[in-house]
């Protein structure tokens, strides 16, 4: 513990360096202005910024990449919370209670309460990555592509669990989120599938056009369709400061979505999205009152805020210890370390603990950095609500149009947002929840790889699931949480028929 001390002050007096502060500085204000843009999202913003860093000391390139990774986790909280529209993927779960909360004039606090989780979680997120990152980087290493199956249904299974409505309308959109998830080229044959003859279809349909049009444009329509134009409340000055029963109700999501988020960051995979999904699922069954959920429950945007930022940093752990890249921002993170001549894994640490230790120090430093950044600008947000509705959404409009085309440069992208937009409309006219589309879409071509692989592996023998403790053991905890979401039904059902007999009995 001395020694780990001992290594951090190291860190800190590498990251407290004038010009790695100020390299520390432009990747949070880049991050958090990447995140508010729908379509871009981290890797769009750490890409476009990969060959600035070619000519700049190592430490101060892992630090700019790190800056706008988390700093995009951020931003991504604030046109979710504002205007329904998702920055970037990881902040669906935060359009569904954020925006209630606006329109129920209590956008300050929703925006506070994203800034001090982030905060909060990216913080316990570093402890973890100093204290944890060689057991937890091991732990890591023992997923294959059955552990990767059970993970995935896993989460499918929590979706079924976390559902407050209809679970037959749930799945059902699951369903169609996983059915979106398999247009484009199959991975293990090359064949494209159900892509109509359009090239531009033959990676997919992207996860940025669906949650745009799902979100945003079919709030535009809701909102347009209203006799009377929506009138949202302007708050006070003080009003902006959450008040103690929010921060009351706010602790408990926080301190659970940093622990979730981190642990499952360190899984490859879209981490922070499926983190923020389990979050929000896990505070709905366990909130006294989860019919608030939907309506503007707090907790409903302290919890998925927590977690991906939680399980943004988690992802370095096997990237910084291991040298092994979780997600696409960790691979491209990877390549611009490389670059300069320097190899993640197991022996950085040793070999250039300057770096290793600068890079855990300058993500206090930038926790620090986005939450300065983030509270003062509560007050300036909320003022996007002043602007009249007739100029708001026509401008909102036009920025999904722009950051949905700009994610591939395809027109394509854009009428899939139209299609989404219009299909979005009617599915919430009828009560359906948006939400599992989206994971479904995100899941679908991982669930798809890792099944199939796991088959490979087993010449088509299904008790490869069962024989491998780690899968066994997600596969039954899934299973217990199905069994407890059924319940209801059966109780009901039981219910009935005992009416029924009762009835009987009497004629």
């Amino acid at each position: 513990m001395v020694e780990t001390f001992q290594n951090l002050l190291l860190g800190f007096s590498v990251a407290l360096q004038p010009s790695i502060l100020v390299y520390a500085f432009i990747g949070c204000v880049v991050g958090t202005l990447v995140g508010m843009l729908p379509g871009v999202g981290p890797l769009a913003g750490i890409s476009m910024l990969l060959p600035v860093t070619f000519g700049l000391n190592p430490i101060i390139a892992i630090v700019l990449l790190g800056g706008v990774y988390y700093g995009a986790m951020y931003g991504g909280s604030t046109t979710s919370i504002l205007l329904r529209i998702p920055g970037e993927a990881a902040s669906v779960m935060t359009c569904i209670d954020g925006y209630a909360m606006t329109q129920r004039g209590r956008a300050g606090p929703a925006l506070a309460i994203a800034a001090i989780g982030s905060f909060v979680a990216g913080t316990l997120g570093v402890v973890g990555l100093m204290l944890l990152a060689p057991t937890l980087a091991e732990f890591a290493l023992r997923f294959g592509p059955p552990e990767y199956t059970a993970l995935l249904l896993l989460g499918f299974f929590i979706l079924a669990f976390m559902t407050g409505g209809s679970m037959l309308k749930t799945l059902v959109m699951a369903a169609s989120g996983l059915l979106l998830g398999m247009i484009g080229i199959d991975v293990m044959s090359g064949y494209t599938r159900f892509n109509f003859g359009l090239v531009e279809l033959g990676d997919g349909i992207g996860i940025v056009p669906v949650a745009v049009g799902l979100f945003g444009i079919s709030e535009i329509l809701i909102t347009a369709g209203q006799p009377v134009a929506l009138k949202v409340q302007q708050p006070k000055l003080r009003e902006l400061i959450p008040s103690r029963e929010e921060f009351r109700l706010s602790v408990g999501p926080i301190a659970r979505g940093s622990l979730l988020g981190f642990l499952i960051g360190i899984i490859p995979g879209s981490a922070h999205i499926i983190s923020s999904f389990v979050s929000y699922g896990l505070e709905r069954r366990l909130s006294k009152h989860p019919e608030r959920f939907g309506q503007g429950a707090i907790e409903g945007v302290a919890g998925p805020e927590s977690a991906n930022n939680a399980a943004a940093t988690g992802a370095f752990v096997p990237m910084m210890a291991l040298g092994i890249p979780t997600s696409p921002v960790t691979a491209v993170m990877i390549a611009a370390i490389m670059v300069h001549g320097v190899l993640p894994g197991p022996t950085l640490i040793n070999e250039r603990p300057e770096l290793f230790w600068g890079f855990v120090a300058s993500m206090y430093v930038g926790n620090v950095v986005l939450l300065i950044l983030n509270l003062p600008m509560v007050g300036v947000f909320v003022n996007l609500l002043r602007i009249p509705y007739s100029y708001l959404y026509p401008c909102i409009f036009a920025f999904c149009i722009l950051g949905t085309y700009s994610v591939s440069n395809s027109v394509v992208d854009v009428w899939i947002m139209l299609a989404m937009g219009g299909i979005g409309y009617f599915l919430r006219k009828f009560g359906y929840d948006l939400a599992p589309v989206a994971l479904g879409l995100v899941l679908a071509p991982m669930l798809e790889l890792s099944l199939r692989q796991s088959l490979a592996m087993s010449a088509g023998d299904y008790t490869i699931f069962v024989t491998r403790p780690i899968a066994l053991t997600m596969f039954v905890l899934g299973l217990v949480l199905l069994a407890v979401s059924l319940k209801p039904l059966f109780i009901k059902g039981k219910d009935w028929r005992a009416s029924v007999g009762l009835e009987s009995e009497r004629s």
